[in-house]
């Protein structure tokens, strides 16, 4: 029977899946540290309360980079390329979603328009990356080797998911509610629509490494498309709620440190 958890313990018990699975999964917490410190360093005269949170958000993400290339370490294996089809931060780049890396390269600061754009991508993927970890959380909290690390990072996603919340609702109520709700909404559709084409990129390459039958890969495969017919007709609007979170400021405490996973 095919479940989430057998499927990933299938990634986990096979080296080249699994140095795959964090090779993909460090680059792209790796690319978002990058992102998230050039807009803390850019962010506008009125919004600069808000880079201290932003700068947290990158250290976090760069923290998650690390605990995963020291996952590959304590097993012995090395990073492997990442094959571009399954590049979920720069296909979301490629859709127009978020800041161009051009725009953050540039020394100009950005304008609250462009500070709107980052916290409703980061909300939009941070969902995405909170119910991840909670899946991996129910199933691995307690593995030897990878539990500490999914119960640290699940928590972190939380926090930055509740972080976009609160932040967006600001924003929201000092006038620029249009302006978010637009945001979040072609974010939420261009989103859905890149994690299909990574998930069925993945699928595909894990199904060589691991050497799955034709009719798994096309099971696993139809999965992934019913997945995504349901985001587009419905499910996509999670994505786009905001609710003030119970957890005030969650981005306002000192960052964790990774050395104990190496």
């Amino acid at each position: 029977m095919l479940s989430a958890k057998s499927l990933f313990q299938e990634i986990l018990d096979h080296d080249e899946s699994f140095a795959l699975f964090c090779s993909i999964a460090a680059g792209g917490e790796a690319q978002g540290g990058w992102e998230n410190a050039r807009i803390a360093a850019l962010v506008p005269p009125d919004e600069r309360d808000l880079a201290p949170r932003i700068a947290r958000h990158g250290a976090d993400e760069e923290k998650h980079g690390r605990i995963f290339n020291a996952l590959l370490k304590k097993r012995g294996l090395e990073p492997v390329p990442v094959p571009p089809d399954t590049d979920y931060t720069m296909l979301l780049e490629r859709a127009g979603i978020g800041l161009a890396h051009e725009r953050l390269r540039a020394d100009h600061p950005l304008t609250v328009q462009d500070i709107v754009t980052y916290l409703a991508h980061s909300r939009v993927t941070e969902q995405r990356a909170s119910e991840q970890m909670e899946l991996l959380r129910k199933h691995f909290a307690d593995h030897p080797d990878i539990g500490r690390a999914v119960r640290m990072i699940s928590a972190d996603e939380d926090n930055h998911l509740a972080y976009c919340h609160e932040e967006l609702l600001r924003l929201a109520h000092a006038g620029h509610g249009r302006a978010v709700q637009g945001a979040l909404r072609a974010c939420a559709l261009a989103e859905i629509r890149v994690y299909r084409d990574v998930s069925l990129a993945v699928t595909a390459h894990m199904g060589r490494l691991l050497g799955w039958p034709r009719a798994k890969s096309a099971v696993l495969a139809a999965g992934v498309r019913a997945v995504y017919a349901w985001e587009r007709f419905a499910g996509w609007r999670r994505m786009v709620s905001l609710e003030m979170p119970e957890r005030r400021d969650p981005l306002g405490r000192p960052v964790a440190p990774a050395a104990k996973f190496v």
